[in-house]
């Protein structure tokens, strides 16, 4: 932002105010795009769940708004744009609208240095790893925010658990970016980018076995940040009505939840960053790659398409495992993924004394390791299409699937009440 503010400002020759205010405008500029990129990032996710909840659980899901039912995430939003926004009588007004945009800034914020592509980020900031685990930090103070100002008991145990839980699971997280920083030398995210490759063998996650390790540490750790389920606890509609957010309506419950969304496609984001190597191409040095325009949008679309594929593992997790006990939960955190990212963590420095980078011994580890993980994929989806297999029900993977239209026949879709009931009633004697 600053090289493209010196720029402009060379060739208009401006004076010095003159340049504060465009850097200024830039500025806002560049936030207003971050926002409106990450806003419909949310918006698709929040479409893409409930198809693939659809075909999870053999039914279409949203099919009639817009082509293949695209634009339905646009009707959701507009709904709640037009819904009554409720403040409850006893509640603290000012944190309770407060909260939602607390969380949201928490989230959305982080975007600026997200690296979609070589030259696609807002802030290339030098302490880049350290701004979005800071920032992101935020959402746990909205969450609590809108659970102690609602005035609801349940709402604000939800706000405790939330804050309970993203504190608890934010140590193994930061511990497996830790081995990540140790290993590239740097908190830029664009830096951590540089230091690997294109191929998956130069990736992070198979430099050894320990960061294969840290990246599923990882992955756990920022799962749960972000309440999805299995660890969804603070939205527990089962014994807390629906957790934090009980008492909000309207545009304010919608914003809890695009934050959510938005923070899922957020981690799956960084992990592609620290661990999958980014918008690297294959092939394609760093150089190479800055002095093609063909390439950069090679680099954006390989990007978008590493994380979009976590995302759909989050959304997957989703419909497939249920929701874990509290006790559960916080054992998971500290007992097992605390010590292990220690573990991995000191390994990982250890490693960088005993084998030198670039040495035949590291080549040999980073092969090896790739093909560990290249197993572990294979025995994944083996397992996977085996109980598909298994359970006999009809397999369709067409998620675009539209399904089919009938007119309404009161002799098949008879209702209990009412004039079709007294037709059928009619037509049987």
């Amino acid at each position: 932002m600053e090289v493209l503010s010196r720029y402009i400002a060379d060739s208009l020759e401006l004076g010095p105010l003159a340049r504060e205010i465009l850097y200024a405008i830039l500025i806002v500029a560049a936030a207003a795009i971050v926002f409106l990129i990450a806003l419909i990032i949310a918006g698709l996710l929040t479409y893409l769940e409930r198809r693939v909840a659809g075909r999870v659980q053999s039914r279409v899901g949203p099919n009639r708004v817009g082509p293949f039912g695209l634009l339905q995430w646009l009707a959701d939003g507009l709904k709640l744009v037009m819904k009554e926004d409720l403040t409850p009588a006893d509640a603290d007004r000012v944190l309770f609208r407060l909260a939602p945009y607390v969380m949201m800034v928490g989230v959305f914020a982080a975007f600026a240095s997200v690296p979609f592509g070589l030259l696609l980020i807002a802030a290339d900031l030098n302490v880049g790893v350290l701004y979005i685990l800071a920032i992101t930090s935020l959402a746990t103070v909205g969450v609590l925010m809108a659970g102690w100002a609602s005035n609801n008991k349940w709402s604000m145990f939800g706000g405790i658990r939330a804050a309970a839980q993203i504190v608890s699971y934010e140590v193994p997280a930061a511990l497996a970016i830790l081995s990540v920083v140790l290993l590239s030398g740097t908190l830029s995210m664009q830096g951590i980018i540089a230091m690997q490759g294109g191929w998956p063998w130069e990736w992070f996650i198979f430099h050894n076995p320990l960061t294969f390790v840290a990246f599923f540490i990882y992955f756990i750790a920022a799962v749960a940040e972000g309440n999805r389920i299995p660890f969804d606890l603070p939205e527990a509609e089962s014994e807390l009505i629906a957790g934090y957010n009980t008492e909000y309506s309207g545009m304010r419950f919608a914003a809890f939840f695009l934050g959510e969304f938005a923070n899922v496609y957020l981690m799956c984001a960084i992990a592609t960053t620290l661990f999958l190597g980014g918008w690297q191409i294959p092939g394609i040095g760093v150089e190479t790659q800055a002095d093609s325009v063909l390439l950069q949008i090679v680099g954006l679309a390989i990007f978008m398409a590493k994380a979009s594929v976590g995302c759909f593992v989050v959304i997957w997790l989703r419909w497939t495992l249920p929701r874990l006990r509290v006790d559960q939960l916080m054992g998971l955190c500290y007992r097992y993924l605390v010590p292990i990212a220690f573990f991995c963590l000191a390994g990982n420095a250890v490693y960088l004394l005993v084998v030198p980078d670039g040495s035949y011994l590291g080549d040999i580890i980073h092969y090896l390791t790739a093909a560990l993980g290249g197993l572990v994929v294979l025995i994944f989806f083996w397992r996977v299409f085996y109980h598909i297999r298994s359970v006999g029900d009809k397999k369709d993977f067409n998620f675009f699937a539209r399904g089919e239209r009938y007119r309404f026949d009161p002799s098949i879709q008879v209702r209990r009440y009412g004039r079709f009931r007294k037709q059928r009633g009619k037509e049987t004697g």
